[in-house]
């Protein structure tokens, strides 16, 4: 049985930012329907952290060379975007 897919949320200090960006994820992924788990850290974390994610999110800038999707979003926090970066989110996922 396949578990939940599981996205990393990365932000500069894994604190507020990356807080609101994995909630606002989580809640539209599951009015569609998608098991996802998420895991908030730092930008700094995300190489160490990426083996165990099947997509990261950010809102600031980290490596793209890490084997998974990589979206980088400012979407969640302004508003603007947001159902765009949630299709890039569902397709990134997408088997």
């Amino acid at each position: 049985m396949v578990g939940p897919k599981r996205i990393l949320v990365a932000c500069g200090t894994a604190i507020a930012t990356s807080t609101v960006v994995a909630r606002a994820i989580e809640e539209a992924l599951k009015e569609r329907g998608i098991d996802i788990t998420t895991r908030q850290c730092k930008a700094a974390e995300v190489k160490s952290l990426a083996g165990d994610a099947d997509l990261i999110v950010t809102t600031t800038p980290v490596p793209n060379d890490l084997g998974i999707p990589v979206i980088h979003t400012l979407a969640f926090l302004t508003g603007m975007g947001k159902e765009d970066a949630i299709e890039q989110i569902v397709e990134a996922l997408k088997d």
